[in-house]
């Protein structure tokens, strides 16, 4: 044993100070020194290695004003989820639509350590719902979007070297496993709407199923609104639950046929109704009823299939628009692609929005 070889188990044991990614490339390099000493390699290593440190400080330095929100339902589980993450290596958790999982989750991991020595990941199945998160996470930190809170979707990547929560799509993240085998650059990966159960999403979870054991460091959070709980947790080896209740509000339905309506004696009342003759007629009741309510005017939103009627209802919302002043009423028209890349159908969404400028009846 040479006389460099205590100091190198020595600084074989302060590598757990430095980033993850950097980690296995220092510890390589060290043992190579070990074997054949050379002091002015070593103090290049020495300078790398205090350079990856003082990246893991900044980071800590750099961790914003943690607040939550108490009237989400997660709030009442947050010490709760804290202390599984600290105990075990992957949690399961169902939260219904409106407990605020999404959102709060990443604040908590950071809250207890989580994304100093790494990113923390956290998937999306779509691209705008990764962005959006990415918008909503941020806002509540009080931090430009892109710098602590970033995201990256196919053709766009809002983070850089000091971004401590990454959103992005679970395609992203499957892609980085070529590259980097071992998901060194995570501390923490948050797969969130697991109940979707895409192909990316199960080839995902495969994949972390097997790199738990090669990563001890890296905590795993699964998520979902509805999800088969038993089996994710044998899945991961009974993985702990943590159950948290949705908020939710109330729905009222109304029905309207578009076939044509008859009065007791079988005489027509109205005709068939064209679906642009429905959405304006639904819209002029809807608005009739807020005013008979005293309530101000919302949104209303119209989900129609395919992209010939979204044009049609483009044209007929554009005629609304055009037959009224434009101070009480405008429309706005979008349409984006379906969650499966290989279907041609398109989700079209109508939004009709009327300002509060009449005085309630």
């Amino acid at each position: 044993m040479t006389d460099e070889s205590p100091s190198i188990d020595k600084l074989l044991k302060n590598l757990d100070h430095a980033m993850l990614a950097d980690r296995h490339r220092l510890r390589r390099q060290l043992l190579e020194l070990r074997k054949k000493p050379d002091e002015a390699k070593l103090a290049q290593w020495v300078t790398r290695m205090q350079a990856s440190c003082d990246q893991v400080l900044a980071r800590r330095a750099s961790l914003p004003v943690i607040r939550y929100d108490d009237s989400l339902p997660i709030a009442a589980k947050r010490d709760e989820i804290k202390q599984a993450l600290l105990k075990h290596q992957v949690l399961i958790i169902a939260g219904e639509t409106g407990s605020g999982k999404t959102t709060q989750l990443p604040k908590i991991c950071l809250e207890i350590g989580r994304g100093q020595h790494g990113l923390i990941g956290h998937t999306q199945p779509r691209r705008i719902a990764a962005r959006s998160v990415a918008s909503r996470v941020a806002e509540e930190l009080a931090t430009p979007l892109g710098a602590l809170v970033g995201y990256q979707v196919r053709f766009e990547d809002q983070s850089d070297s000091n971004t401590l929560i990454k959103l992005m799509t679970d395609g992203i993240l499957l892609a980085e496993t070529q590259n980097d085998r071992y998901l060194e650059r995570y501390d923490t990966i948050i797969v969130d709407e697991a109940h979707e159960r895409s192909l990316n999403i199960d080839f995902l979870l495969g994949y972390l199923k097997t790199l738990l054991p090669r990563r001890p460091d890296l905590k795993v959070i699964i998520t979902s609104a509805t999800i088969d709980l038993e089996r994710f947790s044998k899945h991961f080896d009974d993985a702990p639950i943590v159950e948290v209740s949705g908020r939710t509000f109330p729905v009222e339905t109304w029905y309207r046929p578009l076939t044509l309506e008859q009065d007791e004696e079988g005489n027509r009342v109205e005709d068939d109704l064209t679906v642009d003759q429905a959405i304006l007629a639904t819209l002029d009741e809807i608005a009739a009823f807020e005013r008979s309510e005293g309530k101000s005017p919302g949104d209303v939103l119209v989900f129609l299939p395919g992209s010939a009627r979204f044009a049609m209802r483009r044209t007929c919302c554009a005629r609304l628009s055009s037959s009224t002043p434009k101070s009480c009423r405008s429309t706005h028209v979008c349409h984006r692609p379906s969650s499966s890349e290989s279907s041609s159908r398109t989700r079209a969404v109508v939004w009709y929005w009327r300002p509060t400028l009449r005085k309630p009846r």
